[in-house]
Parts: C-alpha cells; sequence; structure tokens
C-alpha cells in the first residue's frame, strides 16, 4: 500500500514540512487561531482608543474655552462642583420622582 503512494510524497523532506507546517497551524503557541483572535482584540482596542482620543480632544477643546472666559469658568463651577461666592447661600432643588 506504501508503494502506491508517489515517491515525492514518501520523501523525508516533504514529511518534514507537512509536519513543521501542520504544526505551526494548530500546536504552536502563536497558532492560526491565536492569531485570528488577538487580530480581532486589537481591532476593538483601537476601536476603543480612537473614543478615547475623540473625548480627550473634546476635553482639551472645552479647557481651552474654560481658561479662556471668566464667565464660564464661573458657571461651569458652580454648576458642576456647586461652588459659591462668601456671602451667598445655595439651594440644590432635587426633583421629585413620580411612583
Amino acid at each position: 500500500m506504501i508503494k502506491r503512494i508517489p515517491k515525492f510524497f514518501r520523501s523525508f523532506y516533504f514529511i518534514t514540512t507537512a509536519l513543521f507546517v501542520v504544526w505551526m497551524l494548530f500546536f504552536d503557541a502563536n497558532d492560526f487561531i491565536t492569531q485570528y483572535q488577538m487580530s480581532k482584540q486589537l481591532s476593538d482596542l483601537e476601536d476603543v482608543r480612537e473614543d478615547y482620543v475623540q473625548k480627550m480632544d473634546e476635553v482639551v477643546k472645552d479647557r481651552k474655552a474654560l481658561m479662556g472666559n471668566p464667565d464660564l469658568l464661573e458657571k461651569y463651577a458652580r454648576e458642576k462642583y456647586l461652588m459659591k461666592r462668601p456671602n451667598e447661600d445655595v439651594f440644590i432643588i432635587v426633583p421629585k420622582e413620580e411612583e
């Protein structure tokens, strides 16, 4: 039965190369499946990175606007951090939740 297989496929070099390719595709630490999963994860992380870069650009833009306009900075501090002037009282109105 072995005689029916062409001599090329029985050669030492072909068998060694075939085993090496099978090993690299399925059994190695960097096999095809792992490479695909890592590529997909990298793509997902790059998408997340783009979102964070856009948010950072917005924050830098808002910061420049706040630092350039004292009235806007005061409004932001009052609304976000509930800051007040020494002679003022701050009242926080919480809307009542409907049941």
